[in-house]
């Protein structure tokens, strides 16, 4: 299992078993459209993309997300998305 530690994020390629084995059939379904805007994580979420790319900046630096990645947002951590490339993700609150 992954773990966010110090409000930063945590990637991963998972298999399509581990997906399987997370269950994210059940999780929440999320779009967005190109964009720019601001966010805190008031709750630890992990999320799966799909589709699409985005540039999270944080003040540890900058991370990429896209398409295939499975992601830790901790709990406190406040960002800026930059949506390079429509998403469709799926999320849940842990």
């Amino acid at each position: 299992m992954i773990t966010a530690t110090n409000h930063r994020i945590k990637i991963e390629r998972p298999t399509s078993e581990r997906l399987k084995e997370l269950g994210i059939s059940n999780w929440y379904s999320w779009e967005c459209e190109l964009d720019t805007f601001d966010w805190e994580y008031t709750m630890e979420e992990m999320a799966y993309f799909f589709e699409g790319r985005v540039q999270v900046t944080t003040h540890y630096g900058e991370v990429e997300i896209k398409a295939g990645d499975l992601v830790i947002f901790p709990e406190g951590l406040k960002c800026q998305w930059t949506v390079l490339e429509k998403i469709r993700k799926v999320y849940k609150f842990v």
